[in-house]
């Protein structure tokens, strides 16, 4: 479709990409969700973990699957300026 996808992961969902984690969660006859988010990142969508979410539960860098980028939180305001969209908590 010719757009750069971003899933940003903040507060407790950044748990979701902690190294083990994806594979724990599967429904029903559905893939697993680490199935699912290698199928994402081999279509080309980038994978971000909060920093301050990082410090705010006490994981680390080394704590999180290989292809999540851990960053700042001024990058998602980046990110949604760069997109010209909102934010809505």
């Amino acid at each position: 479709m010719g757009i750069d996808a971003t899933i940003y992961f903040l507060g407790m969902g950044i748990t979701v990409v902690k190294k083990g984690n994806a594979e724990k969660i599967k429904l029903g006859k559905f893939p697993s969700l680490k199935e699912v988010m290698d199928q994402t990142v081999k279509a080309g969508v980038k994978l971000m973990v909060c920093e301050q979410s990082c410090q705010l539960i006490n994981l680390g860098r080394g704590d999180f699957i290989p292809v999540a980028e851990i960053v700042g939180a001024a990058t998602l305001n980046d990110l949604v300026l760069e997109a010209d969209g909102t934010m809505w908590f």
